[in-house]
């Protein structure tokens, strides 16, 4: 199945099963592990704090669910209604029941916006903490001109054991990658929906029902493919061989059975996986708390389609709402639960917002100017609310907060630096946090 965009680019919500790129570029699983075991260890943060983004691409209606302004006209405040959360005083709308009654545990940034109303460009945005540069591709895969913050805490933190550092799910997003950081860096892509019955993952491991037999077959030919470019290619035979020691490691990473457990979600009971929902965006919550669980530093889940141009309201009513609040209900509850909320830091977020005035087509369009943001757990004081916007949600009222924001509070709750510099090949010194961004301090007051 495909979902189209506004700007034409083509979103794919399932992905095939077979063998695909890793990393949304043609490296493979043996690249990664060489190039990880290449990466600096030193200076790596005391905190131990993972993040979990739930990105909803298109972009959420957020004046329709999170900051609803039911005093406005009828042309701005929409078809829904404000209900209680277990907060006093904080109301969500009344198609997210469930998740009204864990607002205890989150937070909701209402003075958030930037100038960018562009798929594309607002996704980099968001995922980086920098608005695009000159020539800027939104349709390349990957299209970062700057590390997504995904790669900047992989390179910053290093992995935990013998899982993926930074894992994208269930598909790749056009602004996760790695930019100057290089593979090592990288996301490892899931590039399968938790949510199909014959859910695997390529590259990372078989499907569940290929037998140790196969694999052992599987490594004696590929030893003998290894010696015949080693007879041929005897003046890199020191290069052959730590590629081997990399092609050992994936295999062993294939049969590993703590990486087989992280990643067979058919171990979790079918009682929780029916409350986190049956479809891909609770799976995929569900499969980003095994991932922490069994050592990931980030997850990045890609949902679609957000993009509500045309009958807003019945599409949210009926199809888009019911999965986010039963996902992030359940999601919420079962980090604290298993007291992973204090270590594991979420954030629920897409590129923009929607226009204030709903458009003649029963739709909002994109907005960037203002829009609200979710974020729970990593220290952040849950049932609080951070700023405001207008009395129609046109713009942040008061002290505004933007995506550099954003990446200095993600950093700080996972213990790096916002001031922290790499360097791209030439040698330009690149700040991970753009020179205005500063940490949302009020989130943890």
């Amino acid at each position: 199945m495909k979902t189209q965009f506004c700007d034409g680019i083509q979103r794919r919500d399932m992905l095939r099963l077979g063998a695909a790129s890793l990393f949304g570029m043609s490296i493979s699983l043996p690249d990664i592990l060489a190039a990880r075991a290449q990466a600096a260890a030193a200076g790596k943060p005391q905190k131990d704090v993972s993040l979990i983004i739930v990105f909803l691409q298109g972009g959420l209606s957020t004046i329709d669910t999170w900051d609803m302004k039911p005093n406005a006209p009828s042309e701005f405040r929409g078809d829904f209604s404000p209900i209680n959360t277990n907060v006093p005083g904080v109301q969500l709308c009344e198609h997210l029941p469930r998740f009204s009654q864990q607002m205890d545990k989150a937070a909701l940034v209402r003075s958030f916006g930037h100038s960018n109303s562009g798929h594309g460009a607002a996704d980099h945005w968001i995922l980086t903490g920098y608005p695009p540069a000159a020539g800027f591709n939104a349709g390349l895969k990957p299209n970062n001109q700057r590390p997504s913050h995904g790669s900047i805490i992989s390179k910053q933190l290093g992995p935990r054991g013998s899982v993926p550092p930074y894992v994208c799910l269930p598909k790749m997003h056009n602004s996760g990658g790695s930019s100057y950081l290089g593979s090592s860096c990288a996301p490892f892509v899931v590039e399968a929906d938790p949510n199909a019955p014959d859910f695997a993952v390529p590259d990372l491991m078989p499907p569940l029902a290929i037998s140790s037999n196969r694999l052992d077959r599987r490594r004696a030919l590929l030893s003998q493919v290894n010696r015949f470019e080693q007879a041929a290619e005897a003046a890199v035979n020191r290069n052959a061989k730590a590629l081997n020691t990399f092609q050992r490691k994936a295999f062993d990473l294939m049969t590993s059975s703590a990486t087989k457990a992280a990643f067979d979600i058919t171990q979790e009971p079918d009682k929780l996986r029916d409350e986190y929902g049956r479809h891909s965006l609770g799976q995929s919550c569900l499969m980003a708390r095994r991932l922490v669980e069994a050592g990931v530093r980030c997850v990045l889940i890609d949902h679609t389609n957000w993009d509500t141009h045309y009958n807003n309201f019945k599409v949210l009513k009926n199809d888009l709402l019911p999965q986010l609040d039963s996902a992030m209900s359940t999601f919420l509850r079962d980090l604290y639960d298993r007291g992973m909320l204090d270590s594991t830091l979420v954030l629920v977020t897409g590129e923009f917002g929607r226009t204030p005035r709903v458009n003649q087509f029963a739709g909002r369009d994109h907005w960037g100017p203002s829009t609200s943001i979710a974020m729970a757990g990593g220290g952040i004081r849950g049932g609080n609310v951070v700023g405001a916007s207008t009395e129609h949600a046109e713009k942040p009222a008061g002290d505004p907060t933007g995506p550099a924001d954003l990446a200095a509070t993600i950093y700080h709750c996972l213990g790096i630096n916002p001031k922290t510099e790499f360097h791209t090949p030439e040698g330009r010194p690149v700040p991970i946090v753009p020179g205005e961004g500063r940490v949302i301090s009020e989130l943890f007051s």
